[in-house]
């Protein structure tokens, strides 16, 4: 069979693959601009503040935390908030001001807990019945409204005199507890 024999066979398909090609390049032109942007949508920020400070109040108007980052970033294609030097502070009557921060974070898409990863640090100040308590580790979760925090990486806890350093760890800060989940090794310098 030679070339012209195999073309006389094919040559009535290229109108319809003509038409098939027409078909889709009319297709996408017919499409609203969203659903195009939707299919090419990537990891993008939609809003970025540098050197920001919020405050959050209780029913009654008084500052309960202080949230400030070097810069934020917010992701709209899974709701995430990222933030460069995050420091938050919780405050309250009843107890001693804590403060946190980190070389970054993560907001969650409902916005009630926040990742903290790199040279974590919690610092709770004196009170007078306790002394200053620093925590540091790599990574740290918030529950801001519950006053809770917990990992499950090395920690090491600076007290007065103690230094212990464990394995996992949470943090209840309204019930004023701090349990240590495994590996606890402490040292006590006496006086």
């Amino acid at each position: 069979m030679t070339f012209t024999s195999r073309a006389r066979y094919w040559l009535p398909l290229l109108p319809l693959l003509g038409l098939v090609g027409v078909t889709y390049w009319l297709d996408q032109q017919a499409r609203p601009e969203a659903a195009r942007a939707e299919t090419v949508q990537g990891h993008d920020p939609d809003a970025v503040m540098e050197n920001f400070s919020a405050v959050k109040m209780d029913e009654q108007g008084v500052p309960r935390f202080i949230m400030a980052a070097a810069r934020m970033q917010h992701y709209p294609d899974d709701d995430s908030t990222t933030l460069d030097a995050p420091r938050l502070t919780s405050l309250s009557a009843e107890r001693p001001a804590i403060h946190v921060v980190a070389r970054r974070g993560v907001i969650s898409g409902k916005g009630d807990e926040l990742f903290l990863h790199d040279d974590v640090e919690v610092l709770r100040e004196a009170s007078a019945r306790r002394s200053e308590l620093t925590l540091q580790t790599d990574y740290l979760r918030v529950l801001p409204e519950r006053d809770w925090a917990d990992t499950d990486h090395a920690v090491a806890i600076f007290d007065g005199r103690n230094t212990v350093h464990a394995v996992g760890l949470e943090m209840d800060s309204r019930a004023s507890t701090l349990k240590l989940l495994s590996q606890v090794r402490s040292v006590h310098e006496p006086r």
